[in-house]
């Protein structure tokens, strides 16, 4: 009787209690799961790099935003965001809501995204970037925007803004993929989006009480150098676990991101070397975001060489757009514009140069390998997704103003947003 339960056990157990359903390849969905998860730990790790360079006064405040994003748009993702960016097509334009509430989100792969892991693991990835890329835009209007209207712009920006641009450019069927137009892993999606809208932000709620006369300098550089570094580091599942798959692909971005990374932070500090005297320790973190940034569109269709190239470019464009900055009068507090706006539009048109088909037979041939129209492609496609998100966002803001303050009052300013919209300080003593 003992061998018959044994041989049944068995049986039972590599048949009805399979794991592993037909197509799912483990090695992929590993890694998928480990990108998601790293990416995840990037939106805590922005709030580091934003929160040490406000003034002590709102640091939890800045913090709370990027948290609250992780909530607010991993819900709104589940629900219908997703079906919305990556379901069935409607025109080019949109998905539908087939998927939502991730109905038909199964465990089975989905061949028309990532044909080795289980469709729900796209899924959750996906949301990762969905999740951060708000986040992005709270470093334009740091130390000045209500909590509850950061709520409200965060909710309806990830619905107008995020969700159709996804689809135009991942989704099957939309228009843009249909145009040729390419982005790895968010240069247009997540950079561009996030960039324009920030600069759209900071122009609308204008400039901090004091700015730029008084001055306000990070008030815990070592936590965004901690910030700094996770970034980086949650950037080879953003940009590496792109490739969908663990192997050559995954190798190359992971490759290529770094290369970037490091070329953009020694150009930067040479810049400010040369031009003021001394390297900063906020030059380099800064610059290397830039670069990573800057490559993210192009990761996976480049050669490492081309990489260190788009970083050098990185760290020269990215620099002297954040100095440029006073000149312009807008007061984008922590540069979300001239890091990831610049950036993400420079890696999408420098995509547009590099690209090579013998790097990624499913990318394009750029201008140096002898396709003009490529970098025409990525140029449009920059152009559009910029005005696009830059107007969308005044409207957005616009909307809100209808019904609620998006600004704090000049007396809660000045005492700053952890004691006057949250009741609490990130230092007592």
């Amino acid at each position: 009787m003992r061998y018959i339960f044994t041989l049944l056990f068995m049986l039972i157990a590599t048949t009805a209690y399979s794991d592993t359903p037909a197509g799912v390849d483990k090695g992929d969905t590993a890694w998928i799961l480990v990108s998601a998860a790293m990416v995840m730990f990037m939106t805590p790790a922005l709030a580091m790099f934003y929160g040490g360079m406000v003034r002590r006064k709102n640091v939890l405040s800045i913090i709370m935003q990027s948290f609250a994003a992780i909530a607010l748009v991993s819900l709104q993702w589940i629900l219908f965001g997703y079906s919305l960016a990556f379901g069935p097509d409607f025109h080019g334009i949109i998905g539908g809501l087939d998927w939502a509430g991730l109905s038909s989100v199964t465990l089975e792969p989905n061949p028309d995204y990532a044909p080795t892991v289980p469709h729900m693991a796209f899924m959750i990835y996906q949301a990762m970037f969905a999740a951060i890329t708000p986040a992005l835009i709270s470093g334009a209007f740091a130390e000045r925007m209500r909590f509850s209207a950061f709520i409200a712009f965060t909710f309806i920006w990830a619905l107008v803004v995020y969700t159709p641009v996804a689809h135009w450019v991942w989704g099957k069927g939309g228009w843009m993929s249909q145009m040729g137009v390419l982005d790895f892993a968010g240069g247009i999606v997540v950079h561009v989006t996030s960039g324009f809208s920030a600069l759209a932000a900071a122009l609308y709620l204008g400039k901090r009480k004091g700015f730029p006369h008084d001055l306000m300098p990070p008030h815990n550089l070592p936590l965004t150098v901690i910030g700094t570094g996770i970034l980086w580091f949650g950037w080879f599942g953003f940009n590496g676990g792109s490739a969908l798959s663990s192997g050559q692909l995954s190798t190359l971005a992971f490759v290529t991101s770094h290369t970037a990374a490091v070329s953009a932070m020694c150009v930067w500090i040479t810049l400010e070397w040369m031009l003021h005297g001394r390297p900063t320790m906020f030059g380099a973190a800064t610059a290397s975001i830039a670069g990573l940034a800057t490559v993210t569109p192009a990761a996976g269709f480049i050669t490492p060489m081309a990489a260190l190239a788009i970083g050098c470019v990185a760290g020269v464009v990215c620099y002297f757009a954040l100095n440029l900055k006073p000149r312009f009068g807008y007061d984008d507090s922590l540069d979300a514009f001239g890091v990831h706006g610049v950036g993400g539009a420079i890696g999408t048109i420098c995509l547009g140069l590099f690209a090579s088909k013998a790097i990624n037979a499913n990318g394009a041939d750029g201008l140096f390998y002898g396709n003009a129209k490529q970098l025409i492609i990525q140029l449009a496609a920059v152009l559009i997704v910029a005005v696009f998100s830059f107007v969308m966002t005044i409207v957005i803001f616009k909307i809100i103003s209808l019904f609620t303050s998006i600004r704090v009052n000049t007396e809660d300013e000045v005492e700053g947003l952890d004691t006057t919209q949250h009741g609490e300080s990130g230092y007592y003593m």
